[in-house]
């Protein structure tokens, strides 16, 4: 049951088109998937699986598939070959357009949806700060980095506010996928209807703003900043907007291209506070494939007066001398050594971005890559390492067949004639994880907290 003051607004708004609307909560709901461009072109995955359908029009490498498909009990879903993700959802990460070689922030990036779609678009070059303000669902984002073999990103868990202070104008490009009430996802989430109330949609308003402020100081001359959310309530989406340019004149709304089934901003709404509004983004359920979400592209001028961070005071870490057994690893196991600055956590290892900052002062979940760990004298690769090569990067593989897979990620040892060390387990050309080979015996090293029956 939809909550009556809702419908009242929805009503209100959407005028003769609300029928429209109102009929969409009884359409199935679509699925949708992107590719993750750092495992390999769409093409390659399409000739592997039948379910990719219809391509997302506004996201680059996402698609459509059928409600009979479960691509979330596939193991190239483990390989991290695409990510499961709402098509309205893939539209902030698209508009943001962000390319290879910036410095790019998603602030509210849990689970990490647009944050491996950000990556995808950056083709691995560039500095992605990943930040989550909620420890348990940071450590659920650090997580879906690794699946998708991203090697350039900084996974923190901080309050916005923390960060502006340590990065004014800093970053080319930033997401803020705020948080919000949520009526976007009514059509998929019983909780997200439970949740709701006119106080719960001022609070989430409140908190929209603070977050822009402190968005805004990170963002350098002449950067985009892109804002999001998944409901429908003026108030957190127009308002918030307008809201924000007033107090900040060095910035303005920009216009991008609206694919068929979306619409300009609600500009019809007070609008002595909506003025320009047709620049922002509608997306409805009842005009296109995917859920409701509104999305707002902002410019800051590029003479507006920054104190900006000095850009040499990045983090240099350490060089491979400092890591002996990392480099035998290396020289041993890799065709083309990684090359860079390296970092040390204890006993773990990890490969910097490009323009990594200082680290000091930040809770840092995921400093780039993870390489491994030193183990007396020896060096043991991780699984986010597996997951970032490729097997021709690799001298020892073994590529499994999908049943072969499936016994591999429930733990099962494989059994193999060849020289002894180790091997990149790989599922028809995806890398999938690490197993060391000794006697024969092929042992498992696919993390025992991931392992799963397919």
């Amino acid at each position: 049951m939809l909550p009556e003051q809702f419908l009242n607004r929805m009503k209100n708004l959407l005028g003769e088109e609300y029928a429209d609307f109102l009929a969409s909560y009884d359409r199935p709901n679509f699925q949708s998937l992107r590719v993750n461009l750092l495992k390999g072109g769409e093409e390659d995955l399409t000739k592997k699986v039948n379910f990719l359908k219809d391509k997302v029009p506004w996201a680059e490498g996402g698609y459509y598939y059928g409600n009979e498909a479960r691509p979330g009990r596939h193991p190239f879903h483990e390989a991290g070959v695409y990510y499961i993700q709402e098509a309205s959802a893939m539209a902030p990460a698209a508009f943001l357009a962000p390319r290879p070689g910036e410095r790019v922030l998603d602030l509210c990036a849990a689970p990490g949806g647009k944050s491996t779609q950000l990556a995808g678009a950056m083709r691995g070059k560039g500095l992605l700060v990943c930040n989550e303000i909620h420890p348990q669902r940071a450590k659920i984002l650090s997580g879906n980095i690794e699946r998708m073999g991203i090697g350039n990103a900084l996974v923190i868990n901080h309050e916005p506010a923390y960060l502006a202070k340590r990065f004014p104008a800093y970053f080319d490009k930033i997401l803020v996928d705020a948080p919000c009430s949520g009526e976007g996802m009514f059509r998929k989430s019983q909780e997200a209807i439970a949740e709701w109330s006119p106080e719960n949609i001022e609070m989430c308003a409140q908190r929209q703003r603070d977050i822009l402020e402190s968005a805004a100081v990170m963002l350098r001359a002449g950067g985009r900043l892109v804002y999001s959310t998944c409901t429908f309530a003026p108030e957190e989406d127009e308002g918030t907007i307008s809201s924000f340019l007033k107090k900040h004149p060095e910035f303005y709304l920009e216009e991008v291209e609206k694919y068929p089934g979306m619409t300009g901003g609600m500009s019809s709404v007070q609008e002595t506070d909506r003025e320009g509004m047709d620049k922002t983004v509608r997306l409805w359920p009842y005009k296109l494939k995917g859920e409701g979400h509104f999305v707002a592209c902002l410019k800051k001028e590029d003479e507006a007066k920054d104190g900006a961070l000095e850009l040499g005071i990045e983090e240099k870490g350490i060089s491979l001398k400092e890591c002996k057994e990392w480099e035998v690893f290396q020289d041993q196991y890799l065709k083309v050594p990684l090359s860079g600055f390296y970092i040390k956590f204890g006993e773990q290892l990890y490969l910097l971005p490009e323009k990594m900052p200082l680290l000091a002062g930040l809770k840092v979940l995921r400093p780039g890559l993870h390489l491994g760990a030193f183990k007396k004298n020896r060096f043991e690769p991780a699984h986010g390492l597996a997951l970032f090569l490729k097997p021709k990067e690799v001298k020892n593989t073994l590529d499994l067949s999908l049943q072969e897979a499936s016994s591999y990620l429930s733990g099962q040892t494989l059994l193999k004639e060849g020289e002894k060390g180790w091997y990149l387990i790989s599922v028809e050309g995806y890398s999938l994880g690490w197993g060391k080979l000794s006697g024969g015996v092929m042992k498992n090293h696919y993390p025992k907290g991931l392992r799963l029956c397919l």
